[in-house]
């Protein structure tokens, strides 16, 4: 059976209730504040791959205007363009 002296030791080793809510809360605390850092460097990769894609549009644009032009310039000279 167990004595008093018994169970203080058993206390003194053992975690209590306190002790345990305040370790896990101090690991949800550090897992939550995780998951917001990762959310926020998601968030700043996904704005950049999309202003990236517009950025390439634009680029597009700008690479097939004076095709286009050289195209209309080459019919009215009447000049034939090699595929």
């Amino acid at each position: 059976m167990l004595t008093n002296k018994d169970i203080d030791s058993l206390m003194r080793v053992f975690p209590t209730k306190e002790d345990v809510r305040r370790i896990v809360q101090e690991e949800v605390a550090d897992i939550r504040k995780s998951v917001r850092d990762l959310v926020n460097g998601i968030d700043k990769l996904v704005t950049a791959f999309s202003e990236l894609g517009l950025k390439y549009a634009a680029m597009g644009e700008q690479l097939t205007r004076p095709e286009r032009w050289i195209k209309q310039i080459a019919k009215k000279a009447g000049v034939a363009l090699a595929d």
